[in-house]
């Protein structure tokens, strides 16, 4: 089998690896954290079993620049893709980060989809044998994950065919962690990797002023594990995730640990500061907007109906009209 890495840049692979700041904040903060290697093969360590991960190269972890999950389901799955080498042989770790409100009961007839696009992109640089592919599903709630994380489940046998069949169906199963049903704050070895899951979970709990306490109270066991850009991502995600927080009360929980506050204070105030600067270019596009529907004599839209929408559909949105504008009333030069 050839040693170079497949071509995943290919039709639903999306080769950036480096998340948009204005992209979901769920999706952004994930592939900021588990794009990293070193965290990457930490969580796959804590949990995958022993007896695999224990026969796995992890210095030889690598993400690959590649995504399988379909557009219309970005808003509630991201997905990242490894490689390594378990006992000299080409492995793949795909893991798929579920964050929708309820746990999806197509996981693993979505992972086959994904599984079949992965290999089928493998192949067309290597010869087979197939590398094996280990699907991993984190699913940060705020429901139980409730639903089959074997294939075979998903298929209604008679029950005295169901030995007879199931050798002609796919079978696998995939690997799950459920937020819901952990305590990061015991259960994880690697202090950093405690720290981005435990405020995965508050997050998803609404509980994220608990998340600063218990960050305040736990910060000297967890220091050496936490680099000013990951604790700036951290607090960008948590005001991401929760506008309305209030930045006084957090910044008094921090006070003690003058890294922790400032971090805090320097993070906010750019994010404020952003936070402003994008409310002006809003609203000086939807006072273009209205004005290009009132020259053209139909019907302004409402500021509220306008107030839904994101800075990039409002854009969109005033180059549709401007077109339409100039296609109607500008003549040619």
């Amino acid at each position: 089998m050839s040693d170079s890495a497949p071509d995943f840049d290919s039709g639903s692979a999306d080769a950036s690896l480096d998340p948009d700041p204005s992209a979901q904040p769920h999706d952004a903060f994930f592939k900021a954290v588990f794009s990293d290697p070193d965290k990457a093969g930490a969580f796959f360590r804590r949990h995958l079993p022993p007896e695999i991960t224990g026969r796995i190269e992890w210095s030889s972890l690598a993400v690959l620049p590649a995504s399988f999950v379909k557009r219309d389901l970005h808003q509630s799955h991201s997905d990242l893709l490894f490689s390594t080498r378990l006992e000299e042989r080409e492995t793949l770790l795909y893991l798929i980060f579920e964050h929708q409100s309820t746990p999806d009961p197509l996981m693993p007839l979505r992972l086959l989809g994904y599984m079949v696009e992965i290999l089928t992109a493998h192949v067309r640089e290597n010869p087979l044998p197939l590398p094996p592919v280990l699907g991993f599903v984190l699913h940060q709630g705020p429901a139980r994950w409730n639903t089959p994380v074997s294939f075979e489940h998903l298929f209604d046998l008679p029950p005295d065919m169901a030995e007879a069949l199931l050798p002609y169906l796919p079978k696998f199963r995939h690997a799950l962690l459920d937020l819901t049903q952990c305590d990061p704050a015991r259960e994880e070895d690697r202090g950093d990797v405690r720290v981005v899951l435990q405020l995965m979970k508050y997050a998803r709990e609404q509980r994220r002023m608990e998340f600063f306490v218990w960050l305040a109270t736990e910060y000297a066991g967890l220091r050496a594990f936490l680099s000013d850009p990951l604790l700036r991502r951290i607090f960008t995600y948590s005001f991401d995730n929760d506008q309305t927080l209030d930045v006084e009360a957090i910044y008094l929980h921090l006070q003690s640990e003058p890294r922790l506050k400032d971090t805090f204070m320097t993070t906010a105030e750019t994010l404020i500061a952003k936070g402003e600067a994008k409310g002006q270019a809003f609203g000086l596009v939807m006072g273009k907007l209205q004005m290009l529907e009132q020259l053209m004599g139909g019907p302004v839209t409402p500021q509220d109906a306008l107030q839904g929408l994101s800075l990039e559909e409002l854009e969109e949105r005033y180059r549709d009209i401007q077109a339409r504008y100039d296609s109607q009333f500008k003549r040619p030069s």
